[in-house]
């Protein structure tokens, strides 16, 4: 086995050993050091992403890529906002639920506890790092980062950060450990170290999650890639479904949670395409549409048959007209990735059908797609977006991060 591997593996086992045990009050007092750390080096972080962002254009990345690389201070503020919130937030290891008396005298409950050892892959999205670190720690994990080579500077500079305020505190620094080998060879080393991480999580695209899937030994919990739909139905507000369509398709192209396809009921595209059209022209979105969206928008490519299961984390929309409910839901449980899907509608009972009958882990009524998100569901960060339904789903918070056990309360029962 890779020595250094091996050394992380037993570093992250003896830091786990202390975590499961740290009062919740000193973990909340580390991640505000953290936070407080983060900013106070922003200038520093800032540094080492421009590296990489520069590193990334010169190999020529998408500029949809670059937005997921790139910091500003903005973004570190809301990386350090983020482990505030997680601080505010209740401590799910010890709680205690279900405890019962068995008939024999017996008391058996359970009890949340850490899973105990992470591994995180992810591709160039520093922000990443610390969000993970921030669920891991607040639930008692140690967690093991592999970033990808786009964004090694920025994940070098966070997790010295981190470390940083963790030794001020008085806490192994081997709470977090950073692969800096950024190697495909030592990627796939890191899948097999199931000796010593209990859970493997793939932050990216469809290869990278594809690769983990299918490579590890680990036990791994799928995060998706997102061809997130909207749906307008014959009776949504028109106005109100073309501002959400922008804002799902245009506000971040480069995230999963963006819209990646639409559908618009037959009897509302005559009035409803053109408009929408005129302002996605605005933002250059390139338009592939069916043959009946096409005839209303001239200027869109013909869509293949391929766009329509296409996450295209770019400016490019995908425009499907239906004649109903039923056939939107069908076209989206056939081509989603089940990550996050919109009905735009006015009617309670095609409400309720789409959200009964779509298969993903967001559904939403008259809202953007925009909005499944760790930080914008109140888990201060996400630790990623589960599409798998074991054991976990959509955003990962604090309780994704935990396992149960069984504790048991005798007087000396012993079984006949």
């Amino acid at each position: 086995m890779n020595e250094m591997l091996e050394r992380l593996g037993v570093q992250a086992k003896e830091a786990e050993i202390v975590l499961r045990n740290l009062h919740t009050d000193k973990k909340n007092e580390v991640l505000n050091a953290v936070a407080k750390k983060l900013t106070e080096t922003a200038d520093k972080l800032l540094a080492a992403n421009a590296v990489d962002v520069e590193n990334g254009r010169k190999n020529n990345m998408p500029e949809g890529m670059i937005d997921r690389l790139m910091l500003s201070e903005a973004r570190i503020e809301g990386m350090a906002e983020g482990l505030r919130q997680v601080a505010e937030l209740e401590d799910p290891i010890g709680e205690i639920t279900g405890m019962k008396k068995r008939p024999n005298g017996l008391m058996i409950g359970q009890k949340r506890v850490p899973l105990g050892v992470i591994g995180i892959i992810y591709e160039a999205r520093p922000n990443v790092t610390a969000d993970a670190f921030g669920l891991c720690f607040k639930t008692g994990n140690a967690v093991i980062l592999k970033g990808g080579s786009d964004a090694i500077h920025s994940n070098t500079a966070i997790v010295e950060c981190i470390r940083e305020a963790l030794k001020e505190n008085g806490v192994t620094e081997d709470a977090v450990q950073l692969i800096t080998d950024t190697s495909r060879e030592t990627a796939a080393e890191f899948m097999k170290l199931n000796r010593y991480v209990d859970v493997l999580i793939p932050r990216g695209g469809k290869g990278l999650i594809s690769a983990v899937v299918n490579q590890s030994t680990i036990p791994v919990i799928e995060t998706g890639t997102g061809n997130c739909h909207i749906y307008v139905d014959e009776t949504a507000d028109l106005q109100n479904a073309a501002d959400i369509v922008m804002n799902a398709k245009t506000q971040r192209v480069s995230v999963c949670n963006a819209c990646e396809s639409l559908l618009v009921h037959e009897k509302v595209k005559d009035e409803f395409l053109p408009v929408l059209a005129e302002r996605l022209r605005t933002k250059n979105v390139e338009m592939r549409a069916d043959e009946a969206a096409k005839k209303l928008i001239p200027d869109a490519v013909p869509a293949a048959e391929e766009d329509w299961g296409t996450e295209y984390l770019d400016y490019i929309l995908s425009i499907k007209v239906v004649k109903s409910v039923e056939e939107a839901i069908a076209h989206i449980n056939r081509y989603n990735t089940g990550h996050s899907e919109a009905i735009l509608t006015n009617d309670y009972a095609h409400a309720q059908k789409f959200l009964d009958e779509v298969d993903a882990a967001a559904v939403y009524v008259n809202a953007s797609t925009r909005f499944t998100d760790g930080f914008e569901f109140g888990f201060g960060a996400e630790i990623g977006i589960s599409t798998q339904k074991l054991h976990a789903r959509g955003p990962m918070g604090l309780q994704a991060l935990t396992s149960t056990k069984y504790i048991i309360y005798g007087n000396g029962q012993v079984r006949s």
